[in-house]
């Protein structure tokens, strides 16, 4: 069955409800604190369940990459639907069988995590042809449900109608699989409805009433007037510079996504609070709003000042929180400077997921961006392996030691990356103009 597209605002409505699903990986952060009680039932080391996330996020940018190229030869819709089989099989088998380190890592990590990596690319990739007018602004859009799934996936897990992980035992599963089982039914049914209205629009499409921008030599260059095919873009300085730039700055959010509940608790309690999960809880789920929000803002932002801009800014801004959580943390009073920064670093985290593949559009074309924003998004899973890693590393080795002061040499090294990254960008060159201006020519 395929829905006619009379209005292409339906392609974003379709978006949501497919990364709402998918952001379920960004509120993995709620099962962390039971996973790793030492007198629980699972018993993991913070090492284990940033492996957990780290496979994921990986898988889910490997996949990417072959997700781009099916997408050549497929339709958006059967590549999105077979990514939400695939993430709610992956969490549906987690729920029964995930009672150890090895099925999670199968389950979560891989299966869910190449769900994930399949239909992400979709709505962007169908996006930027139906909006060429408005990239920025809607991918922005396209991927806020991400940032705002996880809100709703934290909040139902920790803490809405009682929290699911507190009130359910599904087949007499523990609440953490019972809560993974009912998660994997419902990504399932959202992304198969979010599959509907993927569809491309018609060959030559563009909007009434835009012009593709003149082919100029300022500024983020060419802008969709030259097709890059992923090879010849992964020729070209300007791809890494960009690549290079979100590892650096994807890193510190990833880091504080899976550190988020663990640094808060001690960080709290250290303070003499007794509810100190209750609040780390809270400032997850304002990490995630914040983080669709900066999707939104950041993209929007970035169509009137410039992606490299918008880009630089967004990684300095991100560099100054990292660099000053714990002072500010300690300045703004508990609860509140907790919840402040968790929401700033979001805010910037999510505009990775709005300026990058806008960036890949602006700089190679939209033609190819479904593969060309695969190859782009490996940053993030290198990202997911390190952020979360340096975390896990560094709250292991400090022997039971549960004052904040454990995570700040991780958040430093988080900070100086996003400084990295912004003078990276600073000095990067539009893309390769002599290359561009003969493919011009010769088209």
């Amino acid at each position: 069955m395929k829905i006619e597209i009379k209005n292409r605002w339906l392609i974003v409505g379709g978006a949501i409800l497919i990364q709402l699903a998918l952001g379920t990986i960004y509120a993995w952060s709620v099962f962390t604190k039971i996973l790793t009680d030492p007198s629980g039932i699972y018993r993991f080391t913070a090492t284990q369940t940033a492996c957990i996330f780290s496979a994921g996020l990986f898988t889910f940018a490997l996949v990417m990459v072959m997700s781009g190229k099916w997408l050549q030869k497929t339709t958006p819709r059967r590549v999105a639907a077979t990514g939400g089989v695939l993430l709610g099989a992956g969490y549906i088998l987690a729920g029964l069988f995930g009672n150890t380190f090895i099925t999670q890592l199968i389950f979560i990590g891989l299966i869910a995590g190449a769900g994930t990596g399949l239909a992400y690319v979709v709505p962007i990739a169908v996006g930027v042809k139906w909006f060429p007018d408005k990239k920025g602004l809607i991918t922005g859009l396209s991927v806020a449900g991400f940032g705002f799934g996880a809100t709703i996936w934290v909040k139902l897990a920790g803490s809405w109608f009682g929290g699911l992980l507190n009130t359910t035992n599904i087949f007499g599963l523990p609440g953490t699989q019972s809560v993974f089982l009912i998660y994997g039914v419902v990504f399932t049914i959202l992304v198969l409805l979010g599959s509907l209205v993927m569809h491309n629009p018609p060959e030559g499409y563009a909007p009434e009433g835009w012009k593709p921008p003149a082919f100029t030599t300022s500024g983020s260059n060419p802008i969709g007037r030259i097709e890059f095919t992923p090879m010849e873009m992964l020729k070209t300085a300007q791809f890494y510079r960009l690549w290079v730039t979100f590892i650096f700055s994807a890193l510190a959010g990833l880091m504080v996504i899976y550190a988020i509940r663990l640094f808060g608790i001690d960080a709290l309690e250290s303070r003499g609070i007794t509810n100190a999960g209750t609040i780390a809880g809270t400032a997850m789920a304002w990490y995630a709003i914040f983080n669709g929000l900066g999707r939104i803002v950041w993209g929007s932002i970035s169509d009137k000042m410039g992606r490299r801009n918008a880009i630089v800014a967004m990684t300095l801004l991100q560099c100054a929180v990292m660099l000053s959580i714990y002072h500010g943390f300690i300045m703004l009073g508990t609860t509140f400077g907790l919840i402040l920064g968790a929401s700033i670093i979001g805010f910037n985290f999510g505009g990775n997921f709005a300026l990058f593949p806008a960036a890949t559009a602006d700089f190679f074309g939209n033609k190819n961006v479904g593969s060309n924003y695969g190859w782009m998004f490996t940053a993030y899973g290198i990202a997911g392996i390190l952020g979360p890693q340096i975390a896990g590393y560094y709250k292991d080795t400090a022997s039971g030691i549960n004052e904040p002061i454990v995570w700040m040499t991780p958040f430093i090294i988080a900070g100086i990356a996003c400084l990295i990254g912004a003078i990276i960008m600073m000095t990067a060159p539009a893309p390769d103009l002599q290359k561009s201006e003969l493919k011009l020519r010769k088209a």
